[in-house]
């Protein structure tokens, strides 16, 4: 039986938000779906385990009825195992979810569910009510049933998952979708994964490490961290991860989200970290961590009467209100710190540089030498705000290692992201591109500088990154003496010597010799040359695609191998990761060297393949090559699926994800007779339609009635009524093959998968995966050769008409204009 896939599930979980959606806004109906979903996950694993007791006890004798009798007693199942109450198990949810009240049903069994796992799920379920009032009434007893029906839909046994983490990342994904649809209110328990995937990368948790995030949200800084280690080859389960969260419904979020990834999630406190911080050691000291990660709330107001632990403000106390308690979190962050402790927090621009007691804390912070890093990262990345935030990288008590005493390091990557509809993204090029300057500690041209101590002392210890690090662009430079005479300024095409040169041109020979300090357009126009620009630039694009063709080819063994014997490894983590490092390192240390792509982007590309074809990758471990093409199979049938009683918005997504299947690559590729046979079959639907169309006698206007916009109609075209009653059977007939061919489609496509060899499976499923990798490539290098055309297209919009030419052109145009005047008899 083929197993539950990503995308199923995260369809799957989309679906169940759409019974509510409409109803409640995002905010109200997440937590809803959160308990539906934990409920029957530990409904469902409940009964696997129930089952092997009891297989267990009938094993050694039992009767039946005293096996049962055996397996409802708690202390019979092991501690990592939720005991699951009678009336909490989806069996009795499913039978009883006809009855008067649902929702009380509902109610009870997740009440009942944390009376019995009091210690792992105490105050995590509590708070969700599927009676609780949603404007003027409680959610309606059809929509719990048909949550209820919804869930019920597939099971969620650990046996059931493509891959072992299969539930987590699926929960991560809701969580994040959630964000999107709350907004503003999405920032409340949501830093995007790209953010936290960079500040990981900052920080580098290691095994046997403690890791703590002060205002948790929803968990996600804790999990990647743990995500982290396991990259790196290393026992993930030695971590020990621990945060706090104000929210209650967020502190509940992080608490599954621990749980469905396999964590215990005993380290996660609720309340406010400044008022009252809740991880002390027997003594009532505060613990302290090996590396903290966190995105504080920004713009809170405190109150310092009564704050324990006043010994966390030691360099000073921000004032209680204007909403400046920013730097009173980084505060507690710098005290709960390890002595060799490291932290990345993200911060509002604000606190590098207002005044008062804000600057006397940044002072003592640049002095004690605990501020290593001030990071600008670029506008609308964040939840909530679509002002441009910064990330701060901040040092124990043992301040700054000796080889980074010469000052504080300023990056301005507030350019570095992509532009997307509602929020911006930091995408893996951008996050090698910070990571490394970090990392390298080297002053980059408008991009990255250390400052010395001495400087921020003069400037008052203003940290405004533009201060030291300007990256603004420069302007378009104008060459006065170019625009009167002609002629292309030497200075101008020097500096831009270098992007050419990657292509391997010789940007010099694009234009003749003028003079020593300017060139002049060739004789066929610089549009001409810009258009040729592509074909020069072939054979260097040749040498890269050949290069990364041998690089392919020597290292697509390992993913063979990862395939070839699934069961070799049965979690995949550890081969895995050892090809992951493998992959990421060598593809940029032997793609580099050809010139076409710097190190940021060939990092970017392997580092963002990786990441998009993961999933794929934890199949091909588990499941072996034909596993992989199953998990397509999956995908593309579970976009048929559809609710009986879905609206009008869900058909059109639906539809839309139906379209987006059958364009799967998968589909070509394993049945192009079918793909052939449908596109013909459409084809003459839409060609009969247009004959039916053209040839039906259009209504004669109405009577006064002198403009229309449609078109005559030719009186050629126009069919008589038999022949017009022949097309409409046509149509009928080829209507209902394109819906016979439309149903079987499912069908086919598992059968021709069914059907395939392992030879063809790999061979299938390592072109998919290479074209991936090699389309993410081609990308920079086409954006890098428009790049090359528009910057030689804006030199001769500058610079091939001088302004003597432009004047001929006046008067000509001048001259045209007097003699049309003088035709027509007004001069």
């Amino acid at each position: 039986m083929a197993r539950l896939t990503l995308p199923q599930l995260e369809r799957h979980l989309f679906a169940a938000a759409d019974i509510l959606r409409g109803k409640m806004d995002a905010a109200q109906y997440q937590e809803y779906i959160f308990g539906m979903l934990f409920l029957k996950r530990a409904s469902d694993q409940f009964d696997v385990v129930r089952a092997q007791i009891i297989e267990q006890r009938l094993r050694a004798g039992d009767s039946q009825s005293r096996a049962e009798a055996v397996a409802e007693a708690k202390g019979y199942y092991p501690s990592n195992q939720f005991f699951v109450p009678e009336r909490a198990r989806w069996s009795y949810i499913a039978d009883h979810a006809r009855e008067a009240n649902p929702g009380d049903l509902l109610n009870k069994a997740l009440g009942a569910l944390e009376e019995h796992n009091s210690l792992a799920l105490g105050g995590v379920l509590d708070h969700i009510d599927f009676t609780r009032k949603v404007g003027n009434s409680p959610l309606s007893a059809t929509a719990v049933r048909d949550l209820i029906d919804h869930f019920g839909r597939y099971q969620l046994r650990n046996e059931d998952f493509e891959f072992p983490d299969l539930l987590g990342h699926a929960y991560e994904y809701l969580i994040g979708e959630f964000a999107d649809e709350g907004g503003k209110k999405g920032g409340q328990f949501y830093t995007p994964r790209s953010v936290i995937r960079m500040m990981v990368r900052l920080v580098e948790p290691q095994e046997g490490q403690s890791v703590y995030d002060p205002c948790c949200g929803s968990g996600g800084m804790l999990i990647l961290a743990k995500e982290y280690v396991e990259e790196h080859g290393q026992d993930a389960s030695t971590l020990a991860v621990y945060g706090q969260e104000e929210n209650g419904s967020a502190w509940a979020m992080a608490r599954m989200n621990m749980l469905l990834h396999g964590m215990t999630g005993e380290g996660i406190a609720h309340g406010d970290t400044l008022a009252d911080p809740k991880h002390e050691d027997a003594q009532g000291e505060l613990l302290r961590f090996d590396r903290v990660l966190t995105n504080p709330p920004f713009a809170q107001n405190y109150k310092r009467k009564g704050m324990p632990h006043p010994e966390r403000m030691a360099y000073g106390w921000a004032p209680e209100s204007g909403k400046k308690a920013d730097l009173m979190f980084i505060q507690h962050v710098l005290t709960v710190l390890e002595p060799d402790g490291v932290a990345a927090s993200v911060m509002p621009h604000g606190v590098l540089f207002r005044g008062g007691e804000e600057a006397k804390i940044r002072e003592q912070m640049v002095e004690k030498h605990r501020l290593e890093a001030v990071i600008g990262v670029g506008p609308n990345i964040f939840y909530g705000t679509g002002i441009p935030a910064c990330i701060l990288v901040l040092r124990g008590s043992d301040g700054l290692p000796d080889d980074k005493q010469d000052g504080v390091l300023f990056i301005n990557a507030d350019r570095e992201f992509t532009a997307g509809r509602a929020q911006n993204t930091v995408d893996p090029q951008h996050d090698e591109k910070i990571v490394t300057a970090f990392r390298e500690r080297k002053n980059i041209d408008g991009f990255a500088r250390v400052v010395p101590f001495e400087e921020l002392r003069e400037n008052r210890y203003n940290l405004n990154i533009r201060r030291y690090v300007d990256n603004t662009p420069p302007p378009e430079p104008q060459d006065v003496r170019a625009h009167l005479h002609g002629g292309v300024p030497k200075a101008e095409v020097t500096a831009k010597d270098g992007l050419f040169k990657a292509y391997g041109i010789d940007v010099a020979k694009l234009f003749k010799e003028r003079d020593a300090d300017y060139y002049d357009f060739p004789e066929i126009g610089y549009m001409a040359t810009a258009a040729s620009i592509p074909a020069l630039a072939a054979p260097r694009e040749r040498e890269l695609v050949e290069a990364y063709g041998e690089w392919w080819g020597a290292h697509v063994k390992h993913l063979v191998a990862l395939g070839r014997n699934p069961e070799s490894v049965p979690d995949g983590s550890g081969e895995l990761m050892k090809t992951r490092e493998e992959l990421l390192t060598t593809f940029t240390r032997d793609l580099l060297p050809v010139g076409v792509l710097n190190r940021f982007q060939l990092s970017g590309v392997i580092a963002a393949w990786w990441f998009e074809v993961q999933y794929d990758l934890k199949s091909l471990v588990g499941q072996g090559f034909h596993g992989v093409i199953e998990r397509w199979v999956a995908n593309i049938e579970s976009a048929f699926e559809e609710p009986e009683d879905a609206d009008a918005k869900t058909l059109t997504r639906l539809r839309a994800d139906q379209r987006k299947a059958r364009g799967h690559r998968l589909v070509p590729a394993l049945i192009p007779e079918y793909v052939e046979q449908l596109e013909a079959a459409e084809a003459l639907v839409a060609k009969l339609d247009g004959k039916i169309k053209a040839g039906t006698p259009k209504k004669a206007a109405a009577a006064g009635d002198d403009e229309s916009d449609e078109p005559e109609q030719d009186p050629g075209e126009i069919l008589s009524a038999p022949e017009l009653r022949m097309l409409r059977a046509q149509l009928k007939t080829a209507k209902t093959e394109v819906k016979a061919l439309r149903a079987a489609f499912v069908d086919e496509l598992k059968k021709a998968a069914a059907g395939l060899s392992l030879e063809g499976a790999q061979e299938t499923v390592l072109n998919f995966l290479e074209s991936d990798l090699r389309a993410r490539m081609d990308r920079f290098v086409t954006a890098g050769r428009r790049e090359l055309a528009a910057t030689y297209r804006t030199w001769g919009s500058k610079y091939a008409v001088t302004l003597a030419g432009l004047e001929q052109q006046r008067d000509a145009a001048a001259e045209q204009l007097a003699g049309f005047l003088k035709e027509l008899g007004y001069a």
